[in-house]
């Protein structure tokens, strides 16, 4: 019996975590993985704080709780068997002042009920974790992990590899055709299924195989800065303030990473491209889209004020700072130094 053959676009840790459950789960499959750039994990999945999050903060019973709670476990069991990079170093989420518990408080609410390990303390307590951190009381999630994405991914790779499927490097997808059962990409490979995992150009991918789906993808960077050796003690693990419930971003943060460091951020802004990694990245078509999108147009008008600061601490860094100083006062200008950026497909 001839094996169906299922093409996957997208390296990242989506595409490649979908094409190993593939491999584990079906003998009579030949699958075929598209990645646009020369190695795996270059975008989303190579260029984020590199947190495994608890679920923490999603609504109990939701799709996202119980998807990120599923996902956690399988990630560290990967970890564990295969000896990529992990720690489960814990977090804090702090409350600066009495206006923040009763924000606190439903954190904890919605963490307790959706299984995580978490406990609120006390300022002695949480000083004993992080000593130069502020705050009045602060939660503490012992399970949260950093993880090494990019050394999960080429793990990945090497497996779905060893099982004698393909995996096409330098390969963005041009063109998909549909032939009767058949699905033909770039006019010479012909599959059975097809998988769209292209993170930032997803919705492109799915107009380019002729669906019309009703939202876009608007970019959003995250901007980071690192701190300088000499003050890394200032943050042990992971620091996190209460986020604002009515926008869509964590706030600014402290990431002890796998590798070693220790990022600041991320300042949350509009990208002027798909792959904009710098505010200087313009490509007119892509801001085009996004500023005649309604979904954005909506979006902007709701948190225009909160978009306005967020540009503010992107021209400047003596802004940056003093948004980081509400967590650990004792950051200085000269304790940070500009890290790479990521671009999320909001």
């Amino acid at each position: 019996m001839a094996k169906r053959k299922i093409g996957i676009i997208g390296g990242g840790i989506v595409g490649l975590s979908v094409a190993w459950k593939i491999s584990e789960q079906f003998d009579n499959v030949e699958i075929h993985q598209f990645e646009k750039e020369p190695k795996l994990a270059e975008h989303q999945t190579g260029r984020n704080s590199g947190v495994v999050h608890s679920g923490l903060y999603y609504k109990p019973g939701s799709l996202k709780a119980k998807t990120c709670r599923e996902g956690k476990a399988q990630l560290e069991a990967f970890c564990d068997t295969h000896g990529v990079k992990l720690d489960r170093c814990g977090k804090v989420v702090v409350a600066l002042d009495e206006s923040e518990l009763p924000a606190l408080n439903r954190i904890l609410d919605r963490g307790v009920e959706n299984g995580v390990q978490c406990r609120r303390i006390t300022r002695a307590e949480l000083l004993e974790l992080e000593p130069h951190v502020n705050g009045i009381e602060a939660l503490h999630v012992p399970e949260t992990g950093i993880v090494d994405y990019v050394g999960f991914c080429e793990k990945l790779g090497e497996l779905i590899r060893a099982k004698g499927h393909t995996i096409h490097l330098n390969s963005p997808v041009r063109t998909i055709e549909h032939k009767g059962e058949k699905t033909i990409l770039n006019g010479d490979h012909e599959v059975d299924f097809l998988i769209n995992c292209a993170g930032l150009h997803s919705d492109r991918i799915a107009r380019l195989a002729g669906m019309n789906p009703s939202v876009k993808i608007v970019p959003f960077r995250g901007e980071y800065f690192e701190l300088t050796p000499e003050s890394e003690h200032l943050c042990r693990n992971l620091i996190y303030p209460v986020p604002d419930p009515n926008f869509p971003f964590l706030g600014v943060h402290f990431t002890r990473m796998i590798q070693g460091g220790v990022e600041c951020g991320p300042n949350a802004v509009l990208a002027f491209a798909r792959e904009g990694y710098t505010n200087t990245t313009i490509k007119v078509g892509d801001l085009a889209e996004t500023l005649t999108y309604p979904g954005f147009i909506r979006m902007a008008a709701k948190h225009w004020k909160m978009g306005f600061g967020e540009m503010h601490r992107s021209f400047s860094k003596a802004a940056f700072v003093k948004a980081l100083q509400r967590l650990v006062p004792d950051i200085r200008e000269e304790h940070l130094h500009a890290a790479p950026a990521g671009v999320r497909a909001q």
